[in-house]
């Protein structure tokens, strides 16, 4: 990839194209961040789509360094750059090799790395040392089986530390999958000036609506039980059942833009629904202190995407058994519910994702050591139930009450003191 052993993507097979969703997704990370920050480019060439996705990116008061593919392309680099604009020549500074680059807030490796574990073992070591305190390090690899094998076991090691996030992006040729890593902690106050991150989970169809990635897997699996009874009883007509089914099972996992509130003291409902109950509790799973918790009961027809109620840290997750009770019986107290912990400027905050009776798969992607920003989405519940959501009590007022409908991601549940 460059001319440094350190960063060189290896392995047989053809190359890897990176598409304009691939790009994007490597770009997340510097997407997010509204204030200014610093971001190194690692193998760019003048027509690929990761340097058009990083330089659509910038904002004023960025800072892009690009190390070019080979030391040779340097000079065209440069050209290229010039050629779009002093708005953005300013911004950007093409280095001859690695060596020249200084420490970045952000780091995008331009081609997958497709070596084996020692050599992305090496890539990576050599990766960090460019990454400021709590940076991100942004790479791709082939999602296919048997495609650098060795690569992806160590890209998944080292995901486990600091948990910033993996996508899968379909939509490339081939599949590929993007790995956000950081290799020192970040500091839980940065999560407040993070816009929320772009999902490859969440798939738009039009610019205000999206449908989840498990819609889309759900309709898959309908139209194909259709086909199959097509095929199998050609005179019956028993495959209309399963393909009319497909539309609707797909709008369950429906997941619309939402508009965040930018009033800093607002604390965002975490799924759309009806409250519940507004409580004051204590849990010792999660401190000493009272808790205000705020429940909200998802029907069938509501969105079933949660989102962060709160910018903050997930600094634990953990599945609590129970039973299966209705959602907006008492009984749901003690339904399987998964726990995610978030470490916020005001104190602990926890979101509880909790099955129903029809609700039996929930889905957290949020992996421990990563930031969200208030309203992003996190996870989802399949088919209703109920979220709730844990305030430091002596840190939050509600402004909601039972038998309200709030909109998860928009509405304010409640507000910092």
């Amino acid at each position: 990839m460059t001319q440094s052993p350190a960063v060189r993507a290896t392995g047989p097979g053809r190359p890897v194209r990176v598409g304009e969703r691939a790009a994007r997704v490597l770009t997340t990370e510097m997407s997010r961040h509204h204030g200014p920050k610093t971001t190194l480019l690692v193998g760019a060439t003048t027509d690929s789509s990761v340097l058009a996705a990083v330089v659509d990116a910038l904002l004023p008061g960025d800072v892009l360094t690009v190390v070019p593919a080979d030391a040779l392309a340097a000079d065209q680099l440069r050209d290229h750059v010039t050629a779009l604009g002093q708005w953005t020549a300013q911004r950007v500074r093409v280095a001859d090799s690695l060596a020249e680059a200084e420490a970045a807030d952000v780091v995008i490796v331009a081609e997958p790395l497709t070596g084996s574990a020692e050599e992305t073992r090496t890539a990576l070591d050599g990766l960090a040392k460019y990454l400021t305190d709590g940076g991100v390090l942004s790479v791709l690899v082939p999602a296919l089986p048997g495609r650098a094998p060795g690569a992806v076991g160590e890209l998944e090691r080292q995901s486990a530390l600091f948990g910033v996030g993996t996508d899968l992006v379909l939509v490339n040729q081939p599949p590929v999958r993007a790995h956000r890593l950081r290799f020192t902690p970040a500091e839980v106050s940065v999560a407040a000036r993070l816009a929320p991150a772009y999902r490859t989970s969440s798939i738009p169809l039009t610019r205000r609506m999206h449908i989840d990635s498990n819609g889309v897997a759900a309709a898959g699996i309908a139209l194909g039980f259709a086909a199959l009874t097509r095929v199998t009883r050609p005179k019956s007509r028993l495959w209309l059942v399963p393909a009319l089914a497909a539309g609707p099972v797909a709008a369950f996992f429906r997941d619309p833009e939402r508009d965040i509130p930018d009033d800093e003291s607002a604390v965002v409902a975490a799924a759309d629904g009806q409250v519940l109950s507004v409580q004051r509790l204590r849990d010792e799973r999660f401190g000493d202190g009272e808790f205000l918790r705020v429940a909200v009961f998802l029907s069938v027809l509501d969105v079933h995407v949660n989102r962060a109620p709160v910018a903050g840290k997930v600094v634990d997750y953990f599945v609590a058994d129970g039973g299966f009770a209705a959602a907006m019986k008492p009984d749901a107290e003690h339904n399987v519910a998964a726990y995610t912990v978030l470490d916020t400027d005001h104190g602990t905050v926890v979101v509880a994702q909790r099955t129903g009776l029809i609700a039996r798969r929930i889905v957290q992607r949020a992996p421990i050591g990563a930031l969200l920003a208030r309203g992003e989405r996190f996870g989802l519940i399949r088919f209703g139930s109920r979220t709730d959501v844990y305030l430091p009590a002596d840190a939050a007022e509600p402004v909601v009450g039972p038998g309200e409908r709030v909109i998860g991601g928009s509405s304010v549940i409640a507000r910092w003191r």
